[in-house]
């Protein structure tokens, strides 16, 4: 059998270690049908009604936020989500652009953008800096926010949009730090909802998917404290013991079993000069290199949490210790359950990921 590299996110604290796992043949994935990644269609018989997502990400750390933003604008474009607000927990004066600039490159300029006030990890990193680089007079990548302090506080922004969403209908895709949603949590009545966060949370929200925590020894290592949970842990934790919804969690694990082949970033997406996507990755680290997949897992769960992509742990709670170290107790009324990924799934999910990342702004 055959092996691939696959190398520990560079921002962990176990830089440059190293993981082999069974190689998943490109080809191979090419024969799983196409058509299980596609809804059906909004017009077409028995469609359903699109996931109402928003989008919690700490864009910037690295670049797999970025695929999974431009993955949920190709879910949009099929009929199977819509995207009610991008909030952001990196704390950069460029975060909140670069946002505006991948909604920009899609399609749709005017989705709500919130940031953290204050937050973790100011520096701008490797890919920010593109939302500020022109040709000549024009932005490079077009987009209207030229600064995250121009964008609602991302708390505010939450309310005001579960506030005018149904009864039960909103999932919440979180892939960075927890700190905007513990916010929400203990957020007060305001002028977008009379409810408190809890309640507020409670009414609205069905699903919380969060990439963060790991449910598996990472190689060697049998106490993985994971980089989303160790930058906010004291939230990380307030969100694990009191958030009252369902929370399925996408654990470091899943992540890396599903490498994004280097050569999908190198042949599919040059349909246009300048790709944002590709060039993120590309600036994030040079290819060839097969970057994992953590933030896009939690995004197709949110939207197709009823498709066989992954399996899910008996229901129970993360318990997330004072280091960052996340357990799991199972419980029967636990309200928490993890990602699971069999081989076969494993093929299937990461061919759906790589055609819905790579898929054209419609």
């Amino acid at each position: 059998m055959a092996f691939v590299t696959l190398y520990l996110r560079p921002k962990h604290p176990f830089e440059g270690t190293v993981m082999l796992l069974p190689d998943c043949r490109f080809s191979v994935l090419m024969v799983i049908a196409c058509s299980l990644a596609v809804p059906l269609s909004p017009n077409g018989l028995g469609a359903a009604e699109p996931v109402r997502l928003i989008f919690d990400t700490d864009i910037g750390n690295d670049v797999d936020d970025v695929l999974a933003q431009g993955m949920i604008h190709s879910l949009e474009s099929r009929g199977a989500c819509r995207l009610l607000a991008v909030t952001i927990t990196k704390d950069s004066e460029l975060a909140g652009p670069f946002v505006d600039a991948i909604n920009t490159f899609y399609g749709r300029p005017d989705t709500p953008i919130g940031v953290v006030r204050p937050g973790k990890t100011p520096e701008p990193g490797k890919f920010l800096p593109m939302a500020a680089e022109k040709k000549g007079d024009a932005f490079r990548y077009p987009h209207d926010l030229l600064a995250s302090k121009d964008a609602p506080e991302a708390v505010s922004l939450l309310r005001k949009t579960l506030a005018a969403q149904p009864d039960g209908s909103v999932s919440i895709a979180q892939v960075g730090f927890s700190t905007n949603l513990a916010r929400l949590i203990d957020s007060k009545p305001d002028a977008a909802s009379p409810l408190s966060g809890m309640d507020l949370i409670r009414q609205k929200v069905k699903l919380l998917s969060i990439m963060a925590g790991a449910f598996t020894a990472i190689g060697d290592n049998k106490h993985y404290c994971e980089y989303n949970v160790v930058q906010d842990i004291e939230n990380c934790r307030k969100l694990a013991d009191e958030w009252p919804t369902d929370v399925v969690w996408s654990g470091f694990e899943i992540g890396i079993a599903l490498p994004y082949p280097s050569e999908s970033i190198i042949k599919d997406y040059g349909y246009v000069a300048d790709h944002p996507l590709a060039e993120a990755y590309r600036r994030y680290e040079k290819p060839p290199h097969n970057r994992p997949t953590w933030d896009l897992t939690s995004v197709l769960y949110a939207v197709h949490p009823d498709r066989g992509y992954f399996d899910l742990s008996a229901p129970g709670r993360v318990i997330v210790e004072k280091d960052g170290f996340t357990t799991f107790e199972p419980k029967a009324d636990g309200k928490h359950r993890y990602l699971k990924l069999t081989e076969i799934q494993r093929a299937r999910a990461l061919e759906s990921l790589v055609q819905l990342s790579s898929q054209p702004p419609k």
